[in-house]
């Protein structure tokens, strides 16, 4: 399996070893199911299978529709096409968001910025073109159009968000293929050309998402796209990015995910929000802890690159408390915001009721959501709706055998699973033996 990974960029000499280690493909990691306990993962057959998992997608969403008749809110979620072969292309452009990312970073530590949030780093202008022309990108004349209009701040400084806007495809930086090397003051390939079948997959790829997300928009219908590996996910939130783009004009219909467990998960919500603050869209998140840890922290041992993971739980809780008071905080501003707060931790769910009180946000604005597994955590789930809060019970249907194990999985990713299941033993045999002694064991009203 691990073969269908490689890029055409490995296949020339010296190609692999030119690649990110984070994002080259690996033999022993080619079967993204080793090690992650889930619920189906599907491998590519061909673009016409791919097809069929989008009509599935379709029902999905009409069925949703469907069951929730006229109320307002309901929910799917989406994973992009998770394949081993179509993943090639995400591979590369994950490496091309990730090196472009980082040589921002990289020059902001040149001029004295280094160790700021991303959104706070701002780069002279002047000294940025200076730099260019001095690692052979481009002449002080030819970057001098890049930096004009809407793309410069009135004080002639460039931040990250106006960085990324140089890769929009309608921007022409053919030059910009190469990335410098700030150690070797050499430049390096970006990646090479998708060959015709990988240009093809993207393509498709994008495609369906449009069609998913059109149908989404048409039956009021909210479309959350799921996280994957690290090593894949700068491409589908890109891409997500761009669906949000275009169609959460109105109102949030796409939602991107958010693992807090990594440790950029600040610097990635912070830069999405300020960018549809600008952009006047609406913003739209599931925060989650996260889901491939053991697999993450062990691929970027064996491979050697830095893990991409917080050191501990503690750090992942405080980060998730970090990025969610951070979108509450917006929801405040600007009611432009909408958050999804995907969790079996009781001590978040408290954390956010307070924040929403001390903000002013109240449940039935349906900005803030809440989200547990069906059959997990129902001591959460149904005081939260009594008090009128949003809150959704995550469904995974289908054959005994495949669904179990995607439980399980939920269950090792929560290490206080046991306790909060012990706890919801006792309260169960508590409000048996009320009903009990009250003579009203049979009814359905306790």
């Amino acid at each position: 399996m691990g073969c269908s990974c490689t890029s055409a960029a490995e296949k020339e000499p010296g190609g692999a070893e030119r690649r990110e280690k984070q994002f080259r493909a690996h033999r022993g990691f080619g079967d993204r199911r080793d090690g992650v306990i889930s619920a189906r993962t599907y491998f590519y057959a061909d673009e016409a299978k791919c097809d069929q998992h989008m009509e599935t997608f379709l029902h999905c969403i009409d069925a949703s529709r469907s069951v929730c008749g006229a109320l307002e809110g309901s929910l799917g979620a989406l994973s992009p096409d998770s394949s081993p072969q179509a993943l090639s292309p995400q591979l590369q452009f994950s490496e091309v968001l990730v090196k472009w990312r980082r040589f921002f970073h990289q020059m902001a530590a040149e001029q004295g910025q280094g160790g700021r949030a991303a959104l706070e780093m701002r780069l002279e202008v002047e000294k940025l073109q200076e730099a260019l022309a001095k690692l052979g990108i481009a002449t002080k004349a030819e970057s001098q159009h890049w930096f004009t209009g809407e793309n410069v701040g009135e004080s002639g400084t460039v931040d990250l968000l106006d960085w990324n806007s140089l890769i929009d495809s309608r921007t022409k930086l053919s030059k910009l293929l190469l990335i410098p090397n700030i150690k070797t003051r050499q430049l390096e390939p970006l990646l090479s050309h998708f060959t015709e079948e990988e240009e093809l997959q993207m393509k498709r790829m994008l495609q369906r998402m449009d069609v998913l997300a059109k149908r989404a928009t048409e039956t009021g219908v909210r479309l959350m796209v799921d996280a994957e590996q690290s090593y894949f996910q700068p491409a589908i939130s890109r891409l997500t990015l761009e669906m949000q783009r275009r169609f959460n004009r109105e109102r949030a219909v796409i939602f991107n995910t958010h693992q807090c467990y990594l440790k950029e998960a600040y610097d990635n919500v912070s830069v999405d929000v300020e960018l549809s603050r600008r952009e006047g869209w609406h913003f739209g998140t599931k925060l989650v802890r996260g889901a491939y840890m053991d697999q993450e922290r062990e691929r970027a041992a064996k491979i050697g690159y830095e893990d991409p993971i917080n050191p501990t739980y503690e750090k992942t809780n405080e980060m998730y408390h970090r990025c969610l008071d951070y979108v509450l905080e917006e929801i405040k501003h600007s009611r432009k915001a909408n958050v999804m707060v995907a969790t079996h931790n009781e001590d978040t769910v408290k954390f956010t009721l307070r924040r929403m009180m001390e903000l002013g946000i109240h449940p039935s604005e349906k900005k803030v959501c809440f989200g547990q597994l069906l059959g997990m955590c129902d001591q959460i789930t149904f005081p939260l709706g009594q008090a009128g809060f949003p809150v959704y019970k995550y469904v995974p249907y289908g054959p005994v055998d495949e669904v179990l194990p995607y439980l399980s999985r939920r269950a090792q990713e929560n290490r206080g699973f046991m306790q909060r299941a012990n706890k919801e033993r006792d309260l169960l045999w508590r409000e048996f033996k009320r009903r009990l002694f009250a003579g009203t064991i049979f009814s359905t009203n306790p």
